[in-house]
């Protein structure tokens, strides 16, 4: 069973790190913890932290003077001030119950960055169930233009030199990714709220519309706390519109050819490039272009175009940031060409909306067939959005499945991929293992074919197997 969140507050963590020197991070090689690492030592605080495994980022935060542990041992906290964890780790990890033990100032990753967070003028929070590492890694791109931001991404950025996170020495934008899982995204302090979208997820944790409406609802409302705050919402969105209805605060719509504040207009798409006309109340703001495809990429840059715009950064800044960006890690990332021809490109989709917005992309981009590999993430998610997951393939050719990858869970739910297999119909192929599913891949894919990677579990693994490196071409 996963930890929950605390929920101390930015003052009583402040209170509680005042005379702290150092910190321990469990789970520190997590993308996101790995960035809050690195923003303590900017902080100037002794970091140091664990893992189950090494990886390329333990080995960057280690280059910064991190001390980082491979595995979980209780002997490690006692030598530092506070401890702070993944709410991912069990109840029994021996770090986290030592700490306890110990009576260590003991945060959650959400809580210690809503108190990082309030340190800076203006705090961009991007928020929905899909698309947030995007258009997040977009934003970045744009204020990286015009400002000195510091960013903390839920990928890692080719514009930060592959980190997930940058440390701006100006104190003026922190930009953000607002997970909603287990309602992590409640502990932070945003002046700007940006809501993608909203839709049925984490149905171990979520267990209705109302409730997950309620919860977003709530994270509008933590804009309250700043002078200047503001929620930048899809008004082309039904769910988040409803959820958005009792909010009483300062609200900006954005919309793709609709009548919201904020518009994209004249959407072009044309292989792999997008162009639309940012509009203001009716009028062109500028003209903006950027090599993705899909429409749910028009809405990514126009949101992050939007709360960008709201920030205060030109129309000139908005048009230079987006024309260089070139993705995120794992989000259609092309990671090179089989002998037999066909382009590889690697995804995290793992919920039918990211799966169905990615293969309509794919679908643009001019090649002969698309062929995906995907992994389902989850039992419970698999389960309860079986049907969904079904349908969410209809852009690929053929579609090649691995065993479902547990994370956290046991098979309660009797769900497997062979499940999911017979519901997508005859285009798909169960190949359990990872080994299976790369030697149907190299028999089944020619010359023209786009291969997409896809799921949120340990499928990287597949580019190895293919004779690719995880690491990309690029």
């Amino acid at each position: 069973m996963s930890v929950e969140n605390t929920h101390f507050g930015p003052e009583a963590i402040a209170c509680a790190m005042r005379s702290a020197d150092s910190i321990f991070f469990i789970g520190i090689g997590g993308i996101s913890m790995a960035a809050l690492a690195e923003l303590s030592v900017a902080k100037g605080l002794r970091v140091g932290g664990s893992d189950r495994h090494t990886s390329a980022l333990t080995d960057r935060l280690q280059k910064k003077g991190v001390c980082v542990f491979e595995g979980h041992r209780k002997d490690r906290v006692a030598d530092y001030d506070a401890v702070v964890y993944t709410v991912a780790i069990g109840e029994d990890n021996p770090e986290y119950l030592e700490a306890k033990r110990l009576k260590k100032p003991l945060f959650s990753r959400a809580d210690y960055l809503g108190y990082l967070m309030t340190e800076f003028e203006r705090r961009i929070g991007i928020s929905g169930m899909h698309g947030k590492t995007t258009c997040t890694a977009m934003c970045a791109d744009i204020l990286l233009a015009a400002a000195d931001p510091t960013v903390m991404c839920g990928a890692q950025l080719a514009s930060l030199d592959g980190s997930p996170c940058r440390i701006g020495k100006a104190r003026s934008h922190f930009l953000f990714e607002a997970c909603e899982y287990m309602d992590s995204f409640l502990d932070f302090n945003p002046s700007l709220a940006v809501i993608l979208n909203i839709g049925l997820d984490h149905v171990d944790y979520f267990h209705s519309m109302e409730q997950i409406r309620a919860s977003f609802l709530r994270f509008a409302e933590r804009t309250a706390s700043a002078s200047d705050g503001c929620v930048l919402y899809n008004a082309d969105d039904a769910e988040t519109v409803k959820a958005l209805e009792p909010f009483g605060g300062k609200k900006i719509g954005f919309s793709v050819d609709g009548n919201a504040t904020l518009c994209a207009r004249n959407v072009v798409q044309d292989g792999g490039r997008i162009s639309f006309d940012f509009c203001r109340e009716g009028s062109v703001l500028t003209r903006l272009e950027l090599q993705s495809t899909g429409r749910h990429n028009v809405y990514n840059a126009l949101a992050a175009a939007s709360a960008a715009y709201l920030c205060g950064i030109s129309t000139d800044a908005i048009q230079k940031g987006l024309a260089a960006f070139r993705g995120a890690g794992r989000r259609m990332e092309r990671k090179g060409t089989l002998p037999c021809g066909a382009v590889v490109y690697d995804d995290y989709g793992h919920h039918p909306d990211e799966i169905k917005a990615t293969l309509a992309g794919a679908r643009e981009m001019g090649f002969s067939r698309v062929l995906c590999a995907y992994q389902p993430h989850t039992y419970s998610r698999t389960a309860g959005l079986l049907e969904e997951f079904s349908r969410a393939f209809s852009d690929a050719d053929r579609v090649y499945l691995a065993d479902v990858y547990a994370a956290r869970e046991e098979n309660v739910y009797g769900v497997t991929s062979e499940d999911l297999a017979a519901r997508i119909g005859e285009k798909a192929a169960y190949c359990g293992s990872l080994e299976r599913l790369s030697e149907a891949l190299l028999h089944d894919a020619r010359n023209g074919d786009l291969v997409i990677v896809m799921g949120a579990g340990d499928i990287y693994k597949t580019f190895s197997l293919l004779g690719l490196s995880s690491r990309g071409e690029d």
